[in-house]
Order: structure tokens, then sequence, then C-alpha cells
């Protein structure tokens, strides 16, 4: 790999399952890559489907969302593989303090990650959440530079039947991990707002929504009558078009999008050309 590029591994965790998420995050590299005039170089891991996983050769880790109960996959190769493929990042990251390797994860992998270190309860939703909603940012996640140029609240997509609740703070702090971010308030709702990103170590960070989420994309997936018809049937017309309307504003997803992601690349590359 030429000095001052990326190589980025980006695992495929839909199960073969259709999804925009996998184009936008291609859009996202690409969009970087011309923005800042360094090579970005990406490979595809099909961990669920195909049981690929990424080694060590890569900078840059992004685990897709994906669909499925979180805990299906409990004692399956590809989520020990998964794991593991964690623990070797750390492990990595201890034993070299110039050169690190970074971990973005998404929805799905977000909520394994969970799973895995032990921070909070990954529980089954009451209703599915589908949409462009509102997302707090912690005064944590106000500090973080993942999140620095963007507004608080800010929007993203956010698509789940499960969510992490109850988060022991004092765990969390023994950990060394930080919530960035939370459900927005619901006052006429009397449920705990679920958590939205995690800061796991300094390199490894999660989210339960979709930063990579475009209006390209998420225009084609509410046009598809199959979505149309269960959102309207769901949350009603007002809902179903409010949506589509939203997807032209500067302000919302257009802005989370260009952000989040790149914030994280733009970190990553810094660090390698410091190296």
């Amino acid at each position: 790999m030429e000095k001052n590029s990326l190589k980025v591994a980006i695992i495929d965790m839909y199960d073969g399952v259709a999804n925009q998420g996998m184009r936008g995050i291609k859009e996202i590299l690409h969009r970087f890559e011309v923005e800042n005039s360094i090579p970005v170089h990406f490979k595809i891991f099909d961990l669920r489907g195909k049981g690929e996983i990424p080694n060590l050769d890569f900078n840059v880790y992004i685990s897709t969302g994906g669909p499925g109960d979180p805990a299906e996959g409990l004692g399956e190769k590809w989520e020990n593989d998964f794991f593991a493929l964690l623990d070797n990042i750390e492990i990595y990251n201890k034993a070299h303090t110039n050169q690190k390797k970074y971990a973005f994860l998404i929805c799905h992998s977000f909520q394994l990650a969970c799973r895995k270190y032990g921070l909070g309860t990954v529980s089954k939703r009451k209703s599915n959440a589908f949409g462009i909603f509102p997302i707090t940012l912690s005064p944590e996640g106000e500090q973080d530079e993942i999140f620095a140029g963007i507004t608080n609240p800010f929007y993203s997509v956010d698509s789940r039947d499960w969510q992490v609740i109850e988060p022991d703070l004092e765990d969390f702090e023994r950990k060394g991990a930080k919530i960035l971010a939370i459900e927005k308030e619901r006052k006429q709702v009397d449920l705990e707002r679920c958590i939205m990103s995690i800061r796991f170590t300094d390199e490894i960070i999660g989210t339960q929504f979709h930063p990579e989420a475009d209006p390209i994309g998420m225009k084609l997936y509410l046009l598809t009558e199959e979505k149309k018809s269960s959102i309207i049937e769901a949350h009603g017309k007002e809902k179903y078009y409010d949506m589509l309307d939203s997807l032209d504003d500067p302000a919302r997803i257009i802005l989370t999008q260009r952000i989040i992601l790149p914030n994280f690349l733009h970190k990553a590359i810094g660090k390698l050309q410091e190296a």
C-alpha cells in the first residue's frame, strides 16, 4: 500500500438481504478519495453469508448493519470470527503506539459489539423503528471529534427492531467506554431512551443509526411498493410523505452523511500520516 493511502475492509453483515447501506458506504469512500486526493482501496467481506473475515492488513474496518436478532449468531463461527477481529485490533493497537487500526460499527454490528463488551442490554423493541429521527449528543459526544461539525440534535436514518438500553455507567467507566449519543426524547412515551452511539475504545466506535444513509438511497428504498405500503400501514400517509420531503433538507441526513464517517476516515488518515 502506498504511503498516505487508506486500505479499508468493509464487513458485510447483510446476509444477502438487499440494502442501500453498502452503496452509501462506497459513495462516502469514493467522495473522500476525490475530495482529499488520497487513494482509498477497499475490499468487501461477506461475513454472515460466506464466512469471509478480513485480516489485520487494513487500516480501517467498517462493519455494516444487517437483519435479524443480534443474538442469533451466538456461538456461530462467523460471530466468533468477528469478535476475534475486534480483539486482534485492540491487541494490535496496544502494541503499536504510532500506527493504529480503526473500526466503525453500524446498527447490527453495533448491537453485536455491545453484547461482546457487555455494555447495556440488547433487547427487542415493542415496535419497529424506521424513519429519519433526531438524535441527541451526550456531553462526551459533543466533545468527540467524530461529531465535529454536526448539530445537536442531528438527524439520521434509524431502522431497527432491537435496541441497547440499561447502561451501567460505572461499568462503562471501568471499561473506558463512552456513550456519545442517545435516542430522541419522547415525552409521551414512558420508555427508556436507547443508546445511539458508543466509543468502545479510542479507535473503535459504533452507531445504532445509519450514518452512511443518503437521500438517493433512501428515496429508492422508500419508493418501493412494499416499503411504501408498510410505512403507510404502520404510521399513515402523512408520516410517509414527511419522510420523503425531509430527504432533501440539507440540515438532516445530507449533513450527517457528509460529517460522521468522513470525520472517522480523517482521523484514521491523519494518524497514518503522522506515523
